[in-house]
C-alpha cells in the first residue's frame, strides 16, 4: 500500500496539474506534468513507491502527456 504522505504529494500534483489545465495556464500545467514525472521517477528509485502503484500513476502521467501534446502558445 503507497504511504499517505507520498500520496498525498501525488494527488496534490495531479490536483494542480488538473486546475491548471481547466483554467488553461499551459505553463504551470506542463510544469506540473513534469514535477509529477520527476516525483514518480524519485519515488520509484528510492523504493517509496511499489511498481504497481508507479504503474498506476504513470499511466495516469502518460494520459495527461498525451493530452497536452499540442499545448503550446
Amino acid at each position: 500500500m503507497i504511504k499517505r504522505e507520498i500520496k498525498i504529494e501525488l494527488e496534490t500534483i495531479l490536483n494542480d496539474l488538473q486546475v491548471n489545465l481547466e483554467n488553461n495556464y499551459k505553463d504551470l500545467a506542463h510544469a506540473a506534468l513534469k514535477k509529477l514525472h520527476i516525483a514518480l521517477e524519485s519515488h520509484l528509485e528510492n523504493g517509496t513507491l511499489k511498481k504497481k502503484e508507479y504503474d498506476r500513476y504513470k499511466k495516469i502521467a502518460d494520459d495527461y502527456s498525451v493530452k497536452m501534446a499540442d499545448y503550446h502558445h
